[in-house]
């Protein structure tokens, strides 16, 4: 057993001294919320009536208060992939509950939208809100206040975050998050990825490029690249919320079937246990152990938002400065594609979540003391499950199965998480290094200004961006039009990378957790809209980007400079609804949500 790393102990004490009175707060706030109890033990009859009357096979033993009930909520739905699989889980979920002498019910669903379906459309625009909406509506599931333990069903990119954020205003409860796995590997990704920069090219039409999307997209479970939706999944190991090892075990599976009756009968056995509620769970440690995870696999960006996001909501204050600190120390020992040659299900051939914690914890460079819905403390995780015939159990991993995916901490890809934050007088963002070959992490160039990112793609067919150009795509952020991926632009501008041009990306906007070799600032704050820096920008500025230096500059002189007008806000799509979400945005460093930020977390 190594001691901590150093600047990990230092990063973390630093968090738990920033945010003692407010996670002191909250946790004031659960113990009241627990001596409280259910409401079970004191609602009137006809209030008991209203939630049992719907339970027929449940009602006598849910009246008698035979033993826990459990709530689940879900976010089935069956247009996306990865949550399909959860239409048969609560009828399951109930057979193993009562197993055990518990109860379950739907305690409500929340809406799950699919980045990859909206990639480039107006849909996208909603995306990161629909995180604060998930959170609510997580928070109306739970507030009619009979459950003993919570069951939450959800994988992809904004859903996890919001679950978790809605599910920690419910932390005096004990918490199980039950992911339902990966779909079967499809074609080759390089030949995936091929065919995306033809058809950006103009080489192959439509139809070539639909049927190599079909190819890799093409049945129930995660995607299998290594973007948002997995990177959760990764985060949910790393804090100890999952059943260990369930995070790329596939649907239909029996060690899938089994891992999911064990969470049931997990969260029975936990519920009433205050020392394993969810607010002991998501502490400061293991916030950070959720970070390094993230470092250590070259997991999503967009977790730069979503970790600060839901520390918040237990009272911790993460920020920018912690995460690139974390960088520097925690090596990158996993690659996973787009930033490796293989997808998860490769990943977890070779050892997966199981092999990344145990390198982690023999070298001092994550939390072991956290405390986890398993019977252990972190090191329960540093195995994989299987079955003795029918018997769920766990084995010891030993060596990486493939060191092209997965390396000892002693021999990383790199030497450090490749999350860099960049700063200057265009303000602060985020660059992956580790997804950047470090030729390209300095360039230094004359930008051209878009407002929009359909408008990059048209100025790209003609012609106009061949040359070394930084590319600014400005108001994007949470203000201005909710932040969308900006996914849509990685071929073109992988395509002028590899005619020979120095390319950079720069954004107020967000990337999308498949991104892949464009040296990009992104998540940049202040944003544009209101007169931030990228506002005051012209084409033809020289910027400079830096991973090695952290810059993110320019020569041009922009106090003398008057902010372009703020753009209008687009209404079709819903976008309408959302008005009050975008105005109440905080910037992307504390979350970018409007719902945190109006509730004063």
């Amino acid at each position: 057993m190594s001691d901590l790393n150093p600047a990990i102990e230092r990063v973390t004490q630093r968090v738990i001294e920033r945010s003692r009175a407010s996670r002191q707060a909250y946790l004031d706030l659960m113990d009241r919320e627990a001596e409280r109890g259910s409401g079970r033990r004191s609602f009137g009859c006809s209030n008991l009536a209203h939630a049992y009357a719907g339970a027929l096979e449940d009602q006598a033993a849910i009246t008698a208060a035979r033993g826990p009930n459990l709530g689940i909520v879900t976010a089935y739905n069956d247009m996306l992939s990865a949550h399909q699989p959860y239409g048969r889980y609560p009828e399951r979920m109930k057979i193993y509950a009562r197993e055990v002498g518990a109860t379950a019910q739907v305690a409500g669903a929340t809406p799950a939208m699919c980045d990859g379906v909206t990639q480039g459309e107006d849909g996208m625009e909603l995306s990161l809100f629909s995180r604060d909406t998930i959170a609510l509506s997580t928070a109306v599931a739970l507030s009619h206040d009979m459950y003993d333990g919570v069951a939450l069903l959800g994988i992809c990119d904004k859903i996890v975050p919001g679950l978790v954020i809605g599910a920690l205003r419910f932390g005096h409860l004990p918490a199980i998050f039950v992911p339902s796995g990966p779909m079967p590997s499809g074609i080759a990704n390089k030949e995936k990825q091929k065919t995306r920069q033809l058809y950006a090219e103009g080489k192959v039409g439509r139809d070539e490029l639909l049927a190599s999307e079909m190819a890799s997209y093409h049945s129930p479970g995660t995607c299998t690249f290594y973007g948002t939706a997995n990177s959760n999944q990764m985060m949910m190991e790393m804090m100890g919320l999952h059943i260990p090892g369930s995070a790329f075990v596939q649907p239909g599976t029996k060690l899938r079937q089994a891992l999911d009756r064990n969470a049931v009968h997990r969260l029975a056995e936990l519920a009433g246990n205050r020392g394993k509620a969810l607010a002991r769970c998501v502490d400061e440690k293991a916030i950070i152990n959720a970070a390094i995870g993230l470092l250590a696999t070259g997991g999503s960006t967009n977790h730069a938002i979503h970790i600060p996001a839901m520390a918040r909501a237990a009272g911790i204050v993460f920020d920018w400065d912690d995460l690139t600190e974390l960088s520097h120390a925690v090596p990158q020992i996993a690659k996973v594609y787009p930033n490796g040659p293989g997808d998860v299900n490769q990943f977890q051939a070779a050892g997966g979540m199981g092999y990344v914690i145990g390198e982690l914890l023999d070298a001092g460079l994550c939390h072991r003391d956290v405390v986890t819905v398993s019977e252990g403390d972190l090191s329960t995780y540093a195995r994989e499950p299987g079955l003795d015939e029918e018997e769920l159990v766990w084995r010891e991993i030993g060596e990486s199965g493939n060191t092209e995916m997965l390396r000892p901490a002693s021999d990383p890809f790199q030497p450090d998480g490749g999350m860099r934050l960049v700063t200057g007088n265009l303000g602060r963002g985020c660059f992956k290094s580790s997804a950047v070959d470090k030729a390209r992490w300095t360039v230094e160039a004359p930008c051209r200004v878009f407002d929009d990112q359909h408008d990059v793609v048209e100025a790209f067919k003609r012609g106009e961006l061949d040359r070394d150009v930084v590319v600014v795509v400005r108001f994007q952020g949470p203000r201005a039009n909710g932040m969308p991926e900006l996914h849509k632009l990685t071929p073109p501008l992988g395509v002028l990378l590899d005619r020979g041009y120095r390319v950079a990306l720069v954004t107020d906007g967000r990337m999308s957790g498949a991104s892949g070799k464009v040296p990009a600032a992104i998540h940049v704050t202040p944003e544009a809209l209101g007169g931030g820096p990228l506002s005051m920008l012209r084409d033809g500025d020289t910027v400079r980007l830096c991973a090695e230096t952290g810059a993110l500059s320019t020569d041009a002189d922009l106090d003398a400079r008057e902010a372009a007008p703020d753009p209008k806000t687009h209404w079709g799509t819903g976008r309408e609804l959302f008005a009050m979400f975008r105005q109440g945005a905080d910037s992307a460093e504390k979350g970018g949500s409007a719902m945190l930020a109006a509730a004063g977390l």
